[in-house]
């Protein structure tokens, strides 16, 4: 059964087919239809056809009114100023609509399937073996996890992809450390408690690095440690994959805290790409792509220059035969299109890094991987996290937060508000902690989705966790509360009654729950989760003042003017259920 097609489209064909049947010679005319405080709608195509056609707006917009099918959908429909279109629906149309997503099998709201679906892989949540995760992580895996969600929910075929670094110098100069000093790794917990064992290997991390950069001996030696990773070497790979295996169980114990699922079939690293690195290279130099400078192989473009004037390289290949982050990139999306067969390929990747990755794309698309027909790559680029200062989020001595203590801290203030608004005792303590997590963390997900991906945000946990504003909580309570009243209401069940006139507050809330579908849509081709934030909010908004002027339980309506806002309040919080669960929400029953 397909999903029901929602009343803007509807009413967005009729308008379509009056447009083609009023001028047949014309091509095509989009309607331009928005909602509108007029009317339900308005329509502001015919201006630009009418320039086209050289005809009068306003007669051309009187002719088009008279070949628009009306009567069951459209109520009424009128010619306003220069010629917009002003167009009311029946109430009918509007309940019977709605109702008829309520028995969709698939529980889709009206949301369609793509009827072409691609292939996208999307690389997002790109943690670095041994290094504990930061608040910089947070947008990347957030972000990331919302349009795979979105993508899946409309057809799209998703491979998901982590891109940890696992591999280069680093861990030479690690696993040379660890031999030099084997009990720096002593921890009796570490194989019960991620969280200490990363924070172990943050610390041999760190004093690796310290000596790396201070004794040059030892810097000698790690380089020569490089060399037998690279070249295989038992002992040295053995040992690289204990600091994998354990950064693994660390990676997998913070993204359970954020509520989303990492599969390690879809961890595939730096390492992951290593034995394609040289053939990438021949490629690019046989092609002509890349040219060797200075020892290194480049690739150059005409409009990237430095400071100085001179054209800035993308390094695939260094001067001491190393190979830099562009031959792993590279590598990446030989893989993605020619093994994964991908149409689209995301990069969820912070914007400090934009011209890297424009390099990357552009020599891609040089070399025949890319195109813009077949083949598109896009980095859905995002801001910095800043702490209430305005400036980027650190602690009081200068460090960058640690995520773990960010969720906690988030994970603890919403429990203490779980636990005030419990004021009759109802919840028990595993069900306080339970709600306390599942708001804290939607909290932090909710502020980060809420705001355009490419924009920097404030993390305030006392407005996310405030039951007022454009937060989570004011959503999930939104949520708790219709669930409520669904309880309160007794033998009065939700029913739609589509003979039933509706009210200003009922009609606003009716035809914004139609919207789902195409915003759903939009916020999936877009990768664009904040459109959807922004939906659920004014959703959540329009319930409250429908709840307020149009009595549900209190006082008493009659039967079937209850039934029919019961149904209203139903439908609008399986939608709220659903969208939010698309942004990777949860949506508890009580609050």
């Amino acid at each position: 059964m397909a999903p029901v097609k929602s009343l803007t489209a509807t009413v967005h064909q009729r308008l379509a087919d009056a447009l083609t049947a009023t001028l047949p010679e014309a091509p095509p005319a989009d309607p331009l239809l928005r909602r509108s405080d007029r009317a339900d709608y308005q329509a502001n195509g015919i201006l630009a056809l009418a320039k086209k056609t050289r005809a009068n707006p306003r007669d051309l917009a009187t002719q088009v009114v008279a070949n628009v099918t009306s009567g069951d959908v459209i109520k009424d429909i009128e010619v306003s100023g220069p010629g917009f279109l002003n167009i009311t629906l029946t109430d009918r149309a509007i309940i019977e609509n709605l109702a008829a997503r309520t028995t969709d099998p698939d529980a889709r709201l009206g949301v369609p399937l793509s009827p072409h679906p691609g292939t996208t892989v999307i690389d997002y949540a790109q943690p670095n073996v041994a290094k504990e995760m930061h608040v910089g992580h947070l947008r990347s895996a957030v972000i990331g996890d919302a349009v795979v969600q979105l993508l899946e929910f409309t057809g799209e075929n998703v491979v998901r992809r982590h891109h940890i670094g696992d591999w280069g110098t680093q861990f030479g100069m690690l696993i040379q450390y660890l031999d030099e000093h084997p009990h720096e790794l002593d921890h009796k917990d570490a194989q019960a408690d991620g969280e200490e064992a990363m924070s172990n290997l943050d610390r041999l991390y760190k004093s690796a690095r310290k000596l790396f950069d201070s004794d040059e001996e030892f810097k000698t030696r790690a380089r020569l440690r490089v060399v037998d990773l690279q070249a295989g070497d038992p002992a040295t790979l053995a040992t690289w994959q204990k600091f994998v295996d354990e950064s693994k169980i660390y990676f997998f114990s913070v993204f359970e805290k954020l509520d989303m699922e990492i599969r390690d079939a879809d961890i595939v690293g730096e390492s992951g790409y290593n034995d394609m690195l040289d053939e990438t290279c021949r490629l690019l130099e046989e092609s002509g792509v890349a040219v060797r400078s200075e020892g290194a192989l480049c690739v150059f473009f005409d409009d990237i220059k430095g400071p100085d004037g001179n054209l800035v390289p993308l390094i695939v290949r260094k001067s001491d035969g190393g190979y830099g982050y562009a031959a792993t990139d590279l590598s990446a999306i030989r893989d993605r299109v020619f093994s994964l067969k991908a149409n689209s390929l995301i990069y969820v990747v912070d914007a400090r890094q934009s011209l890297h990755f424009k390099m990357v794309f552009e020599t891609a698309r040089r070399a025949g991987w890319l195109n813009d027909e077949d083949v598109k790559a896009y980095q859905l680029a995002f801001g910095t996290v800043l702490g209430k200062d305005g400036k980027p989020f650190k602690t009081r001595e200068g460090e960058t937060v640690r995520l773990v203590d960010l969720l906690d801290e988030a994970v603890d203030r919403a429990t203490t508000v779980v636990r005030e608004k419990d004021t009759l005792g109802q919840l028990s303590d595993d069900e306080v902690a339970e709600r306390g997590a599942q708001v804290g963390i939607g909290a932090v997900k909710y502020a980060d989705l809420s705001t355009s991906a490419n924009r920097d945000y404030k993390f305030d946990l006392d407005q996310m966790v405030s039951l007022n504003g454009d937060t989570s909580v004011y959503l999930q309570y939104a949520y708790a509360r219709i669930q409520s009243i669904l309880r309160k209401a007794g033998e009065v069940r939700p029913q739609p009654h589509p003979e039933l006139e509706l009210a200003e507050a009922e009609r606003a809330l009716a035809l914004h729950v139609d919207a789902f579908a195409e915003t759903v849509a939009d916020s999936a081709t877009e990768y664009a989760p904040h459109r959807l934030a922004a939906y659920l909010y004014q959703l959540a908004s329009l319930f409250t003042t429908f709840y307020d002027k149009c009595p549900v339980i209190k006082p008493a309506p009659p039967k079937d003017i209850a039934e029919n806002r019961l149904f209203l309040s139903d439908v609008t919080a399986k939608t709220l259920h659903q969208g939010m669960a698309l942004l990777g929400i949860r949506t508890p029953e009580r609050l």
